[in-house]
């Protein structure tokens, strides 16, 4: 059972029981990322949570990391373009010292100068290490494709020119903008009764911030190419077709169809492209769903000598699945797929905490298992085949990082 709590100041607290476990996962979620960032401070949600392991008032960097060492416990965050997340996962009995923690430098990071330098070069190292994996950065250049210059199209780590622009006093002032009480969402899953509530409510139901509401700008999906020359081994290519956003009441219909088509290795992408013609070792498709937008992606990567096949063969199997539509089998076996990945994730309360902390932030709403269970078996043949034809359309956009930047000849013709 899922218990909701608004504070009198606005932030949200959802906590779900769960007691055949021995642990508790505590979440601390807010409501921004690059996507509410600008040209002038893009990576300062990404560089802000590096900065919240750094020292408080009364606590070190290496305190923090002791603190939950020292209790068998783990501690994290990472940053989207929408959210920020910081959470640890612990044994129920360190449940309330672990909230302490996270707390702690929610409100009482000192972002101290000396840290704030070596933190930077630490986010330096990790930009590098992004551009020597040209597989992951060839989705940021995607979204640069297709959302242009708005913030969705931003790199969430941002980059070393703004990266530089960073101090204290921007990051206290990007807190108080976006760290409001109404967008933070407190979530915690694992073996804990709902007076939990009240310990969070003591830290987190009394703070408040002077700030003006950002209305977020709504992106328009562009049909866009961008290609980067790079000394690598392979070629690698990305798709982009226009999605849907979060809640859209055909979401489940595109998750069986993302399933269908390169989300398992029953998926027609990894067996034409790589079972049935070598083409490639690593060839998938996802969906991400944002706030007023979505995009569903296709990648693969191959020897740039075979771009061009590899290209004609993931078009003509989104061709193919067109024309001719889904199989009885293919979606049987993907609704059980999606059936089966929800029911394991319930013995996770890392899993459940994130689900339940990102349902509360961005839905304002919990659906019970039965709900979803239900819509996805309402999911048919014609709804899957309605929805192949409303995604994959010739505006599309790509994104190509390999040794010689040429593009493949049906594409650049």
């Amino acid at each position: 059972m899922i218990k909701r709590y608004t504070c009198q100041n606005g932030v949200r607290i959802v906590l779900e029981n769960i007691p055949t476990v021995r642990s508790v996962a505590i979440g601390i979620w807010i409501g921004t990322g690059s996507r509410n960032e600008n040209d002038q401070n893009n990576g300062i949600s990404h560089f802000l949570e590096h900065m919240f392991f750094k020292g408080t008032e009364t606590r070190t960097a290496k305190e923090i990391a002791e603190s939950f060492d020292s209790i068998g416990g783990q501690v994290n965050a990472f940053t989207s373009k929408e959210y920020t997340c910081y959470y640890a996962k612990v044994l129920d009995e360190h449940a309330n010292f672990a909230l302490d923690v996270l707390a702690d430098m929610f409100f009482h990071s000192t972002f101290d100068e000396g840290e704030l330098k070596k933190e930077k070069s630490v986010v330096y190292e990790e930009i590098k290490m992004y551009e020597d994996t040209p597989d992951d950065i060839v989705h940021d250049l995607l979204s640069k494709a297709s959302y242009e210059n708005h913030p969705l199209g931003y790199p969430i780590l941002g980059t070393e020119k703004t990266l530089t622009t960073f101090n204290g006093d921007m990051l206290r002032q990007y807190m108080n903008d976006t760290y409001t009480p109404e967008n933070v969402v407190v979530s915690v899953a694992g073996n804990i009764d709902e007076k939990f509530i009240s310990e969070v409510e003591k830290y987190f139901g009394k703070y408040s911030t002077k700030h003006e509401k950002q209305e977020l700008r709504k992106p328009t999906f562009h049909s866009n190419t961008i290609t980067r020359k790079k000394d690598t081994e392979q070629a690698h290519l990305c798709m982009g077709f226009n999605g849907l956003q979060i809640g859209d009441k055909d979401i489940y219909n595109l998750i069986v169809l993302n399933n269908i088509l390169g989300g398992s290795m029953s998926s027609r992408l990894f067996q034409e492209v790589r079972e049935q013609r070598g083409l490639a070792y690593s060839v998938f498709s996802y969906h991400s769903s944002y706030k007023d937008n979505g995009m569903l992606t296709v990648y693969g990567g191959t020897g740039s000598n075979q771009l061009d096949l590899l290209f004609e063969t993931i078009k003509d199997t989104l061709d193919k699945l067109k024309q001719e539509g889904i199989t009885a089998k293919e979606l049987k076996n993907s609704k059980e797929q999606m059936k089966g990945s929800l029911m394991l994730s319930l013995e996770s309360t890392n899993s459940r905490m994130s689900r339940n902390g990102k349902n509360e932030l961005l839905l304002k709403k919990h659906k019970s298992l039965d709900e979803i269970i239900s819509e996805i078996n309402e999911v048919n043949e014609q709804s899957v085949n309605e929805m192949t034809n409303r995604i994959f359309t010739d505006h599309y956009s790509v994104a190509l990082i390999s040794p010689s930047e040429e593009l493949p000849k049906k594409l650049s013709n």
